[in-house]
């Protein structure tokens, strides 16, 4: 199937792309890899009828340290993510997952990111970390907490006339570690299940602060709260993360489909949480 008909247009300044949304409101489009997008619109499950490539847009495609954080600009590609010596723990751990290689060279974490896809591996990522988005509009630039910035399935809280500019990542001062299991049915498919684990250690050996999130296993990606609460002020221990595990297991909320039953979807909760923490913990604890 063909896409509807729309407009294209080309912008060079991140206002000029801002100016164009506002313009288009609710039916235009930025278009960095078009990953999500393309396919959506040839199938017509998305029919906007202007779309803003921003890839011309100079300073958008760099991952840089900036203040205990990683910025990761909105014309950085999956691929860019895998290969750069800035990031490390889960996002690191994550970046090759991400779909394949023909999506990762093209894709854009960003763009990824504002899709709010349930399925998709950041959103859960970033929850785990604790990161922000950064957003741009006609008023200026605002830090959206990843936690507010997830508003439902494929939806996001950004307004109509605002632009992913950058991922804002918390980098930690000390000791720390991350890891993403992701259980997929073939290369580059979608996750069946999918958690993120982040840990940072005081220097009592102790668990200073914990992220534990979700993917495809309730309507949007989704923090453990009661997992998370309970690693914090805790030696790392098998005894401890396998209750974690079992406190994820039971904030998720998958349905039966064809990858499998809820409860056995669960119960790969608990078992990948235990795996992400126990890797989390040796890289913290080397």
């Amino acid at each position: 199937m063909l896409p509807a008909r729309f407009e294209y247009q080309i912008v060079s300044s991140v206002e000029e792309a801002v100016a164009a949304k506002t313009q288009g409101g609710d039916e235009a489009r930025f278009l960095a890899g078009g990953q999500s997008l393309l396919p959506m619109m040839k199938l017509r499950f998305a029919t906007p009828t202007h779309l803003v490539d921003i890839n011309r847009i100079s300073g958008l495609d760099t991952i840089e340290r900036h203040n205990g954080h990683v910025e990761v600009g909105a014309l950085v590609r999956h691929a860019d993510v895998a290969a750069s010596d800035q990031v490390s723990g889960v996002v690191a751990s994550a970046a090759p997952w991400i779909a394949d290689p023909l999506v990762r060279n093209l894709g854009t974490m960003c763009g990824s990111v504002a899709h709010c896809d349930p399925e998709g591996d950041w959103n859960t990522v970033l929850l785990a970390t604790g990161a922000e988005v950064i957003a741009q509009g006609p008023a200026g630039r605002r830090m959206i907490a990843i936690d507010d910035f997830v508003v439902d399935f494929f939806t996001n809280s950004l307004a109509d006339d605002e632009m992913v500019v950058a991922l804002r990542i918390p980098a930690a001062a000390g000791a720390s570690g991350g890891s993403y299991q992701k259980l997929e049915r073939k290369v580059g498919d979608y996750a069946t299940v999918g958690v993120a684990a982040h840990l940072e250690l005081g220097a009592d050996g102790r668990i200073s602060a914990a992220g534990v999130a979700m993917t495809s296993v309730a309507p949007i990606n989704c923090k453990a709260r009661d997992a998370e609460a309970l690693l914090v002020g805790n030696a790392p221990s098998a005894e401890l993360f396998a209750e974690a595990g079992a406190a994820a297991a039971a904030a998720s909320e998958p349905r039966d489909d064809v990858r499998g039953t809820a409860r056995w979807k669960r119960q790969v909760v608990a078992a990948f949480t235990r795996r992400a923490l126990t890797e989390a913990a040796e890289q913290a604890q080397s």
